[in-house]
């Protein structure tokens, strides 16, 4: 999807459970900026990039767009979604919960992504795609429920061939844990293995807890890490958190943990920083003004290549 940069607001939390020494603490709590629409078929919240949320703190990660739950009427005519558009220096990756999302690429990729899928496009040196509410579920209607990260690459895979990873809920194995499941899309945990490729360390989990269940992450030290409270309700660091907050961990700690206090459908994010220079301009992710000035020309020589009929 298409970036805008929007602010994030900080919201000051409950006292919960005490944590030991090894735990980390949470930094803040933080709510997206309002609802937007990106083109005419995802109605979104933007949680990355913001004031409050820079980019040093969650790299490798550089945009997230929420969508949670809403419901689309059938429509017998036309599409819902984001036609043609660049992108350069970075990778989307497409979560889908509810509904079903159709990606098309000029690399010549194409997919669908459904309930439970993960998709990844690694940008690279350039490419345009589209995204679209898949024909059948346009038609019918239903409820969509997504997300959209863009992640990082540093400087030296900013110029790699652009690639394409469909990851299937079939793909995506499970680790059980007490009062809850943990699905692996990437990383490791409890020694199972996420199957997304990924060009920096990073771990992407996403369980659903019972009330009451105990989810801890061992991460590295160094490591960026936050959770996406998608529902439900959960106890980290001595703050409460629920639907739609995003909880930002300080790093330092051997592992995060949390407590689910409702049932809850956390997504867990973290990763190895990037330590470059981030200059987002639209759909571009470069380390300098020169570069995005760069993709911009290229973009209008046609040196990302031809787009599909």
């Amino acid at each position: 999807m298409l970036g805008r940069m929007n602010s994030a607001r900080l919201d000051t939390g409950h006292p919960s459970k005490t944590r030991d020494s090894s735990a980390r603490a949470v930094e803040g709590v933080h709510r997206g900026a309002p609802l937007h629409w990106v083109g005419n078929g995802f109605h979104v919240s933007t949680y990355l990039p913001s004031s409050s949320l820079p980019f040093e703190r969650v790299s490798p990660f550089v945009l997230m767009d929420y969508g949670g739950p809403r419901e689309f009427p059938p429509l017998a005519r036309g599409k819902r979604g984001v036609g043609w558009h660049p992108h350069r220096g970075f990778e989307t990756v497409t979560l889908a919960w509810e509904g079903s999302v159709s990606h098309r690429d000029n690399a010549g990729n194409a997919g669908v992504i459904g309930p439970g899928d993960v998709q990844r496009m690694t940008a690279g040196a350039g490419i345009f795609h589209e995204e679209y509410h898949e024909e059948e579920f346009t038609r019918r209607g239903g409820r969509m429920h997504m997300m959209q990260l863009w992640v990082n690459l540093p400087k030296r895979y900013k110029a790699a061939p652009p690639a394409y990873q469909s990851i299937t809920a079939a793909q995506i194995p499970n680790a059980a844990i007490e009062g809850g499941t943990v699905s692996l899309v990437a990383g490791e945990y409890q020694g199972v293995i996420g199957p997304a490729h990924t060009f920096t360390p990073m771990t992407m989990l996403d369980a659903r807890l019972s009330k009451g269940a105990y989810f801890a992450v061992p991460l590295a030290a160094h490591h960026n890490a936050l959770a996406i409270i998608t529902s439900g309700r959960v106890a980290a660091g001595g703050f409460s958190a629920g639907g739609g907050d995003l909880v930002l961990f300080e790093n330092g700690g051997a592992r995060l943990e949390l407590t689910a206090t409702e049932d809850a459908h956390v997504l867990v994010l973290a990763g190895e920083p990037i330590d470059e220079p981030v200059v987002q301009y639209g759909p571009f992710v470069m380390n300098t003004d020169d570069e995005i000035e760069k993709a911009i020309v290229d973009v209008e020589l046609g040196r990302f290549g031809p787009i599909p009929p």
